[in-house]
């Protein structure tokens, strides 16, 4: 679906106001008043977090963030608060960046935690957007589009409900019977909710869902307001934190997946043990000189173009709270072109573009014209132009994460994992002397295409897809100033080198350059760029090969390892029969950079009990067992 952003108007009292609902966003009486004396207090806060590991609240109108912010500061000030905050809201319209900003300056009182929010500011792109604030201990979780789809799609169970969203009357839709059956379906047992509105169809809807609601003294010249709870015994025990000794994973492979995991899982105070061969990180299929971190679009919006748009916004934020900590990455948002391979080809990419109608910043169209303006070389063709993507260079970010907390990781380096040993309390891999290297509850298995040496991985049809690139001298600021791509991608100078390339070639395990791929990516530069090559000085042939862990469906293969037995088409995922404690991370093919944090926050989320940071249907797209329930086609070439 398209999003069209709110539009900043007032009413005559200058309170915020929507056209598009001909409502206002709170209360004439003040907006934070109604945030503190409805939704939280409403919701019996800050009490109710007291000495909990987690707490999770949802609500159903995002609007100006004043409620989230209410509830961020609040918990902030407690010193009996909850180890970690999280905020799940739900937004048909949001507002740009900079109508936040001139909404924000009317409560100076939160001016650091408004300006935090808007530094992290998503486009306004469809689905869901998983932020981390205050050092990663709040976690807002944004849904744009409808709040019927997103309580759909969202796996979580939250202890709080704030029901605030435009009136009845005003948008029904907000406050029908399938919401508040589905509010029941994410409310923990004995979770509560709060809301301003006392329509009689109001509480019978939420009667009718399964809460017990009742009215309560309401805020400024409003006489009442609701309060409810669901059913059930609130099972306080699953929000402490779970016992040291189980909060401790062994990762194998320290490439853009295994590093990715561990920092997600040391973010939440995991212990964590990662394995690798190498002497260093990132040194396998992770270990090119410059990588693309960009999405694929698609006509449709299928669920490759949503997961790796996901994927390339939540990784370009994962680089930026890295680097803000002061590590090392290596990467440049310079932005990437992607050029249509002909006419035909280039009337379908305007297509996508009108179709989604996606911010411009984010993704737009440019003619032959603009594109040579931005590759600093005259092209024949337009295509897309992804303005926030650009290059880096994955062994900093294999590195950066693995350093980003020095107190829960601990490294192996130069010691290979020759098998799995189940224990009795997890997992232990053994090395080449017959020793554990090292042994946890939990083992994740993130060694790229050495996966398929693991017994235990039997049923994933993992497949090495070998990939060879070029290394061609380049002086800083040369053409092209900015990632290119078409068949192949090309990128700006890096430290004198420029990566072109690269081959994508399935059960190919020479690991020697070739000096037919070598000319075939520079067939792919001189397509791309035509007249390139003939810039070039005498280099030889300087390269990089790499084997890289790939899919049948091109999409990657992220959660629990199924247990090799046979089972009917009609089995859910969840009824699949799973090794105890034992979990993949593979089959990104050529896009590790654009899925390693995002699917590491998911696996991280679900070992650790949050909220999934992305749909349900994504989630069950990549989940391992998959390729139980239907055989795997035959794989195809990557783009």
């Amino acid at each position: 679906m398209t999003i069209t952003p709110a539009r900043l108007a007032y009413a005559a009292d200058g309170t915020p106001y929507s056209e598009i609902f001909d409502d206002v966003y709170h209360s004439s009486d003040g907006g934070l008043g109604q945030a503190h004396h409805v939704f939280l207090a409403g919701n019996e806060l800050p009490q109710r977090w007291a000495g909990r590991d987690r707490f999770i609240v949802l609500e159903t109108g995002f609007g100006l963030g004043l409620n989230f912010l209410a509830t961020w500061d609040a918990w902030r000030r407690d010193p009996q608060r909850c180890t970690r905050l999280h905020f799940v809201s739900f937004e048909l319209h949001p507002f740009t960046v900079d109508d936040l900003a001139r909404l924000h300056a009317r409560w100076p009182e939160f001016a650091a935690l408004a300006a935090e929010l808007r530094a992290t500011w998503p486009p306004l792109t469809p689905g869901a957007h998983r932020l981390h604030l205050d050092a990663g201990r709040v976690s807002l979780t944004l849904w744009f589009g409808d709040a019927r789809d997103g309580l759909a799609q969202l796996d979580v169970r939250a202890d709080a409900l704030y029901l605030d969203g435009f009136s009845p009357v005003r948008n029904p839709d907000l406050w029908s019977a399938r919401v508040f059956h589905l509010l029941a379906r994410r409310a923990a047992a004995g979770a509560t909710l709060a809301t301003w509105s006392v329509a009689g169809e109001v509480r019978e809807g939420l009667r009718r869902a399964g809460f017990e609601v009742g009215k309560a003294p309401g805020f400024g010249g409003k006489r009442q307001m609701l309060r409810g709870r669901r059913g059930g015994v609130p099972d306080v025990g699953a929000s402490l934190a779970p016992p040291a000794q189980a909060r401790h994973a062994l990762v194998i492979g320290a490439g853009l997946a295994g590093s990715a995991v561990a920092e997600r899982l040391a973010a939440r105070g995991w212990r964590v043990d990662v394995v690798d061969a190498a002497a260093t990180a990132g040194q396998g299929a992770s270990g090119n000189h410059a990588g693309v971190l960009r999405p694929l679009p698609s006509l449709d919006d299928n669920r490759m173009g949503r997961l790796t748009r996901a994927g390339t916004l939540y990784g370009w934020r994962h680089i930026t709270r890295l680097q803000a900590q002061g590590l090392p990455v290596r990467a440049e948002r310079c932005g990437v072109l992607h050029l249509a391979r002909d006419a035909n080809q280039l009337t379908r990419m305007l297509a996508v573009v009108e179709r989604l109608a996606q911010p411009a910043s984010h993704l737009r169209f440019v003619d032959a014209a603009r594109a040579s303006e931005l590759a600093g070389w005259p092209l024949p063709q337009g295509g897309w132009w992804f303005g926030d993507s650009g290059w880096v260079q994955p062994p900093s970010l294999c590195a950066a994460n693995l350093a980003a907390h020095p107190e829960c990781i601990r490294s192996h380096f130069g010691r290979r994992v020759m098998r799995l040993q189940r224990t009795d309390d997890g997992w232990a891999a053994i090395g080449g002397d017959g020793a554990a290297i090292a042994r946890a509850p939990v083992a994740i298995l993130a060694a790229g295409t050495l996966i398929r040496d693991f017994p235990e991985a039997s049923a994933l049809p993992v497949v090495s897809a070998r990939g060879q690139v070029a290394l061609l001298p380049a002086t800083e600021g040369s053409a092209p100033r900015v990632v290119v791509c078409r068949g192949g991608y090309v990128s700006p100078a890096v430290d004198g080198l420029r990566c072109a390339g690269a081959s994508f070639d399935v059960d190919d395990d020479d690991p020697e350059l070739r000096a037919g791929d070598h000319a075939a990516n520079l067939a792919r530069l001189e397509g791309m760029l035509p007249g390139y090559t003939a810039t070039l000085p005498d280099h030889g042939m300087q390269g990089r090969v790499g084997f890289r862990p790939a899919s049948p469906d091109r999409l990657p293969m992220v959660g629990a390892v199924p247990v090799p037995a046979p089972v009917t088409g009609a089995t859910p995922l969840a009824d699949i029969a799973r090794q105890p404690g034992l979990y993949a991370v593979s089959g990104y093919g050529a896009r590790g950079l654009v899925w390693s944090a995002l699917l590491a926050e998911m696996l991280a989320s679900r070992l650790d009990g949050d909220p999934l940071p992305l749909e349900q249907d994504l989630a069950d797209a990549v989940d391992p067992a998959r390729y139980l329930l239907r055989p795997p086609a035959r794989m195809r070439g990557d783009d």
